[in-house]
């Protein structure tokens, strides 16, 4: 069996914000909006590099989630990085444009070196030093 997951989906309140900030900071290749006149519903589709994809939509009828520690479900999205210095070098950009920063990079219990910071909306994204 052949499986792999093809993409993950997120809905968000500013979908043209999220959308640039994957596209700055992690270069992720855009598809054209789909938009479905029924349902308000509109999304994008982001691009990485790989087989796995990104997903962010957006509805009028949609509420505003928990995104904090401890909660069920999603909880972040993981970013391998070529190195430590590659982790420490986007952490400190994205510091220095205001992105929040909600952990420092460091090295994890599990022996991961990565720092998590949060997107235009509160999703937590965990950038990660390659093995």
């Amino acid at each position: 069996m052949n499986v792999y997951i093809d993409h993950l989906a997120i809905y968000v309140d500013q979908l043209e914000e999220v959308r640039d900030f994957y596209v700055k900071y992690f270069g992720a290749v855009v598809n054209d909006r789909y938009n479905n006149p029924r349902t308000g519903l509109q999304t994008f589709f982001l691009s990485f590099g790989g087989r796995t994809r990104l997903e962010i939509m957006s509805r009028p009828d949609t509420r505003p989630g928990d995104k904090s520690d401890g909660m069920t479900g999603y909880t972040h999205i993981a970013f391998v990085l070529s190195s430590r210095e590659a982790v420490d070098r986007l952490t400190n950009r994205l510091a220095a444009d205001g992105v929040s920063i909600a952990g420092a990079p460091r090295e994890t219990g599990d022996h991961y070196y990565e720092s998590v910071v949060l997107d235009p909306e509160g999703n937590r994204i965990e950038l990660i030093a390659a093995p």
